[in-house]
């Protein structure tokens, strides 16, 4: 994600300042090499030294200060950086880089860089909602071209609770992320379906499978990273946390999941409907015929039961069965324990997708749950692509690069 990436992290004057260090920790475990400028109210909060420390870089506060400016001066500091994230970024920080005003080491750097710039701003609730304030994100945003990572809402330092307060590291560094990576899904609406469904026997007991949600999700996380427009996720039951700027929508059976996947391709406004669908997820081919109303007694039963099932709907094949001015497009999922490339291949024409990842989901690095996997990709152009074993973060990002190169991807 940031590995082999120059980060610079800019630190203003708030209490949040303190989760300085966890931030920096969190960029260097993930692969970039990291400085750090302070202002003179942030040092008030939280020491240079420590933050020295976790960066293994000189730590620059003052404008002036000739030892700092001999190793790195600060209009090389400006080009140094890939990215800049401004954490904690207060009022008085976004106001003097909102206006240009070059008073201090920070806001200098800030002027003189062409990096994309993250600003995560932290305040009381009724700061943050300054009309003048806002007015100063908003030209950060529109003006500048900073990427805005808004604040969370919970407990305050001032004892309040509401907005304003800073996200943690691991959201800070996924915004980062989105403004490094190429806008390959601009303007582009995703649905992604992950997860496995679960089909109820009784009120207790239910048929299910063993899909984690994994793959998913990492597919959602980098449509968002990617630029997409709009990113929805339809997901089973899962413990896996969801991605930012991914809407979530949960459900469990394949029945909710049919309705939720056409309740929104075929969404009466055509600007809501997705350009592409990823069904990701597992969905169960057989649902109890009925479920019973209480919990069912072994006392009642025999040696043996005997459960009638019922094909639940194919949502993929009846997507590929839509009207082309319907139809986004599709990739499909073939979870194999055999023959990957011959059933894929066949799931391909007679589910009318135009890709197909076929995944061996046998063995520790391939089972459901792993966070490792291999992979094939098909389309229906005779394109076939091998990938891994890899983590399913860099699986998601190479099944979004072989789907763009599809001569049916089109424009938005």
């Amino acid at each position: 994600m940031l590995s082999g990436k120059n980060i610079l992290l800019g630190i203003s004057g708030g209490i949040a300042a303190y989760k300085g260090p966890m931030i920096v920790r969190e960029l260097v475990r993930a692969g970039a090499t990291v400085r750090v400028v302070l202002t003179r109210g942030a040092t008030q909060f939280v020491a240079p030294l420590a933050l020295q420390a976790v960066s293994h870089a000189p730590v620059g506060v003052d404008l002036f200060d000739p030892a700092y400016e001999e190793q790195i001066g600060h209009i090389e500091l400006a080009r140094w950086p890939d990215a800049i994230l401004i954490a904690p970024a207060t009022a008085h920080l976004i106001g003097r880089a909102a206006h240009g005003l070059c008073d201090d080491l920070l806001t200098t750097v800030l002027c003189a860089t062409t990096a994309p710039v993250v600003v995560a701003p932290a305040m009381n609730t009724q700061m943050l909602a300054n009309p003048a304030v806002q007015d100063n994100i908003a030209r950060l945003r529109d003006r500048l071209g900073y990427q805005i990572v808004t604040p969370d809402s919970g407990e305050l330092a001032c004892q309040e609770v509401g907005a304003g307060r800073m996200p943690d590291p691991p959201i800070l560094l996924e915004a980062v992320a989105r403004a490094l990576a190429t806008p390959l899904l601009q303007g582009r609406r995703v649905l992604v379906t992950a997860g496995p469904t679960i089909e109820p026997i009784d009120p207790v007991r239910f048929i299910s499978n063993r899909s984690s949600g994994k793959m998913g999700f990492a597919i959602a996380r980098l449509a968002a990273r990617l630029g997409a427009a709009q990113v929805t996720l339809i997901a089973g039951p899962s413990s896996v946390e969801t991605p930012p700027g991914v809407a979530r929508v949960n459900v469990e059976s394949a029945a909710q999941m049919h309705q939720a996947v056409f309740d929104r391709v075929l969404d009466p406004h055509e600007g809501s409907r997705p350009h592409v669908v990823v069904k990701a997820a597992a969905v169960a081919d057989w649902t109890p015929q009925q479920a019973a109303e209480h919990k069912l007694k072994k006392q009642q039963a025999d040696e043996q039961m005997a459960l009638p099932m019922r094909r639940t709907r194919d949502i993929l094949k009846e997507l590929g069965q839509l009207d082309d001015h319907e139809r986004p497009f599709l990739i499909g999922f073939a979870a194999e324990t055999r023959n990957v490339e011959e059933y894929a291949a066949g799931k391909l024409l007679s589910k009318r997708a135009d890709m197909i990842v076929g995944n061996i989901v046998l063995g520790p690095e391939s089972a459901f749950g792993a966070d490792r996997s291999s992979v094939v990709f098909f389309d229906r152009d005779g394109r076939q692509q091998e990938h891994g074993p890899a983590a399913k973060e860099e699986l998601a990002a190479a099944l979004w690069s072989f789907a763009a190169q599809s001569p049916r991807w089109g424009a938005p």
